[in-house]
């Protein structure tokens, strides 16, 4: 037969525990949604075409844009370029920016796991203490009697914060979204560092084949030199067609220290985006022939660009921890109940601590209701409400900007190509319009700044060439970067870890 006057305490017991579980399952403060992407089809106005336009020579080739198809992991190896690829997973291995960012997430993780062990469990402590007191008597209504005695003490302390409304889970929430951000901070550096690699290589090539070329113009005006020197000594020409002809190449040299600078610096760069200092021998050359410019280029559905760039994942990071801190300030508004258990011992002597009768306990339970704090507590409220006002037009920036880039690297892309096939035809023009006017200079049947006009054509025309090459092989590294770079698909044991 069961006893009810027993089990009533227990049926109390059971009910408080209970209506506590559903209490601490309610959490104050909104959920947290993701925005959802903008309504695009496109990103451009106007629709792109099938592919780009063609020209003469491995630069010239046509691209084809390929919507919705994903983009690799390791993209810069659609180049075809073995040094630029070793280049990079050096740059991976020992860039103190990667460094920098992992630790930052690593630094995330353990604030995550320090805060969810603190608040989420309860809190238990072993304590043993040793003192020496002396009591007066007059505290007992014995004025004049004191006595001196040791006091030893061994407990064990347990001490819970019910979580009733979800101020410490909306804690921890803001906490998680701070490991998110940190990890997009980690896809954003890898990113980063390999686009810009890639673009610097480019460079160095586009500057190389610049130099180059000056290189060569500069040594065809010499020897126009000499000969109009040879013709000034027989009377066939005049000094001003001499002087003339030594101004240009003056002019042409010129320009070779401001190249040979920029491609210094260039260097210099790229030896520290690899970690390395700048005095390291093993830096690559790079040439424009060393690249192979892509045919395919994966162009990620607008939709899909705000699940892939790190950027855009970094800023919905910062706007989940703005959403959950309107959580943990509406919490605080609210009741707070702290639970507290100790038990152990208590002697005069050590070794009477652990024997029967010197046993000590309590259990204790505190609430907590903020009455007043002049409008402190509404005011953190509607300051997390902005805060996440704010970080929700910051979202809506990144996603703009995001979009930006991409339809400027699409757009820029198509106009690369047709540049490059404009520019091609501006130098065979300018090379055959030098070739044909030096033959009639040599048989009198132009003047000299007929040649002269010819020659300042033709090296503009070369030096644009080479900056039209590698603007291709550029602007294809750009439109991977403003797409994500494919960090999604990386193998869980290579670089970037996520």
């Amino acid at each position: 037969m069961i006893d009810v006057s027993r089990s009533i305490p227990q049926l109390r017991v059971c009910v408080a525990f209970c209506g506590f579980a559903a209490l601490a399952g309610c959490m104050v403060g909104p959920d947290y949604r993701t925005p959802p992407a903008p309504p695009a089809n496109t990103y451009t106005a106007a629709p792109l075409p099938e592919q780009t336009a063609s020209a003469p020579g491995a630069a010239g080739l046509p691209q084809r844009f390929a919507p919705g198809q994903d983009i690799p992991a390791e993209w810069w190896a659609l180049f075809h370029c073995e040094p630029l690829d070793a280049l990079i997973r050096q740059a991976l291995a020992n860039s103190p920016n990667i460094v920098a960012a992992q630790a930052a997430l690593r630094q995330a993780r353990e604030n995550f796991s320090a805060q969810a062990g603190g608040t989420l469990l309860p809190s238990v402590d072993a304590q043993l203490g040793a003192t020496r007191e002396k009591l007066n008597g007059i505290a007992f209504g014995q004025p004049g009697v004191s006595e001196d005695f040791n006091l030893y003490n061994a407990s064990v302390n347990v001490s819970y914060k019910l979580d009733i409304f979800g101020g410490t889970r909306r804690g921890l929430e803001a906490l998680h979204a701070q490991i998110d951000y940190q990890n997009y901070q980690l896809q954003a550096a890898y990113l980063a560092l390999t686009a810009n690699i890639v673009t610097a290589a480019v460079k160095e090539a586009s500057l190389r084949a610049q130099i180059e070329a000056t290189e060569r113009i500069a040594s065809a005006e010499a020897d126009q030199l000499g000969v109009l020197g040879q013709q000034f000594d027989l009377g066939g020409v005049s000094r001003t067609a001499v002087l003339a002809q030594q101004t240009l190449l003056a002019q042409t040299l010129a320009t070779l220290p401001p190249l040979r600078q920029s491609l210094d610096q260039v260097r210099h760069q790229l030896a520290v985006l690899a970690g390395m200092l700048p005095s390291e021998p093993t830096l690559p050359e790079f040439r424009l022939d060393m690249f192979s410019l892509p045919e395919t280029l994966p162009v990620s559905l607008p939709s899909a660009l705000v699940r892939q760039r790190p950027d855009i994942l970094a800023a919905d990071a910062v706007l989940h921890q703005a959403s959950a801190q309107i959580g943990v300030a509406t919490a605080a508004l609210y009741p707070q109940i702290t639970l507290s258990a100790s038990y152990g011992a208590e002697a005069l002597a050590p070794s009477q601590v652990f024997k029967p009768g010197s046993t000590i306990w309590s259990l204790g339970a505190g609430l907590l209701q903020p009455v007043f704090h002049g409008g402190q507590l509404s005011a953190q409220k509607r300051a997390a409400e902005a805060a996440y006002e704010q970080a929700g037009a910051q979202y809506r920036e990144t996603v703009l900007l995001a979009f930006q880039n991409v339809a400027d690297s699409l757009r820029a892309l198509d106009h690369d190509a047709t540049g490059l096939r404009a520019q091609t035809d501006a130098w065979r023009a300018a090379s055959d319009s030098l070739d044909l006017t030096r033959g009639q200079y040599r048989v009198g049947g132009v003047s000299y700044l007929s040649l002269l006009d010819a020659q300042r054509q033709y090296q503009q025309t070369v030096t644009s060439l080479a900056q039209a090459q590698a603007s291709r092989y550029a602007d294809t590294a750009a439109l991977f970067q403003a797409l994500g770079g494919g960090w999604w698909n990386a193998p869980p044991s290579a670089p970037p870890p996520h």
